[in-house]
């Protein structure tokens, strides 16, 4: 906590003793972010899902919010929203507009009717579909190509040029990981730890992957930077990670013995095959099928050059660095 008040003090001197509303504040970013802002000094008003918490209220996004409901507040950080259901066959565009696009007008609303200065909105890099330059950057317009990436893009829109601040901001964080349960990443680690999960060939793919503590800090420099007015931002590490480095790491840090083989990729794609078809008949998605593998085995590349020119963002953290931590939180001894 020293190193990240020393780095980012410039950033956020006069941005202490702000009044915060935060949505999303039970979520894995959610959760860090509500408690640096505590640490800051910030007048926290936190909403999480339909189930209360002790220091949450509950928030709805299908319904109407009550009059008010952003009084009082300079500074929204908004991360609610319906993520994307990974093992969903297919996706309901009304339900990802409902609560992605309409959810975040009605916030928006509020936040214009109550003076709010600040909307830092959570978005996704697959809020836009891929480019063809590598790494994908912001200028990528390329359409969306899910019903959860389009509902994503239209909320980035009203929240870009519907006029509601003076100051709103886009976060596109690339795949994020730390300390969870939930995600591709601890999913892996388990099936590793299991002896299930097959080792991939190195195809040389590049993904990019973040971590928790430093979207936080990425956000928090987004909301006291003048410059980041009207922009949006790709975060990630600044790395790019192949699976089967991952799956490398992964072993070391779980401390088992390097495996030098790997399951050929035509195997791979005729099991996959198979998942096609027994997700069809279940009508829920197979662990693995044609989809998991092109994501396994194909690159998703993004820069966050822009935020770290613009802003001086740095990221702290690595993968490989960050793995051995990760792995005692989902295996303590």
């Amino acid at each position: 906590m020293r190193w990240f008040l020393h780095k980012h003090w410039p950033y956020i001197e006069s941005f202490l003793m702000t009044n915060v509303l935060l949505t999303g504040s039970s979520g894995f970013i959610g959760c860090l972010l509500r408690t640096r802002l505590l640490s800051l000094g910030h007048d926290v008003r936190a909403y999480a899902g339909k189930t209360p918490l002790p220091y949450a209220q509950c928030l709805d996004l299908t319904a109407e919010l009550e009059p008010g409901f952003c009084s009082g507040i300079d500074t929204v950080f908004h991360l609610a929203g319906k993520a994307h259901a990974l093992a969903e066959t297919r996706q309901s565009a009304d339900e990802y507009g409902q609560i992605n696009t309409e959810g975040t007008r009605k916030l928006l609303e509020a936040a214009r009717q109550a003076g709010v200065q600040r909307f830092i909105f959570f978005s996704s890099v697959k809020a836009v579909g891929d480019g063809d330059g590598q790494p994908m950057d912001e200028s990528v317009e390329t359409p969306a190509d899910t019903p959860y990436g389009q509902s994503k893009y239209a909320a980035e829109q009203r929240v870009l040029h519907g006029g509601y601040v003076p100051h709103p901001v886009v976060i596109r964080p690339s795949m994020v990981y730390g300390n969870t349960e939930k995600g591709n990443l601890p999913q892996m680690i388990k099936a590793v730890a299991k002896g299930v999960f097959p080792p991939l060939p190195e195809m040389h793919n590049r993904r990019s992957m973040v971590h928790v503590d430093d979207v936080v800090a990425a956000a928090l420099l987004a909301a006291k930077n003048p410059k980041a007015a009207g922009q949006i931002y790709i975060v990630t590490d600044g790395q790019a990670y192949s699976t089967r480095q991952i799956y490398d790491w992964i072993r070391e840090a779980l401390g088992k013995q390097p495996v030098t083989w790997s399951v050929p990729q035509a195997v791979l794609t005729l099991a996959a095959q198979g998942g096609d078809v027994i997700s069809r008949l279940r009508n829920r998605r197979f662990p693995l099928d044609s989809d998991s593998l092109e994501k396994l085995l194909g690159s998703a590349w993004y820069s966050s050059a822009k935020i770290e020119r613009e802003l001086g963002f740095r990221p702290r953290h690595t993968l490989k660095d960050a793995l051995p931590e990760i792995v005692r939180f989902l295996h303590p001894k």
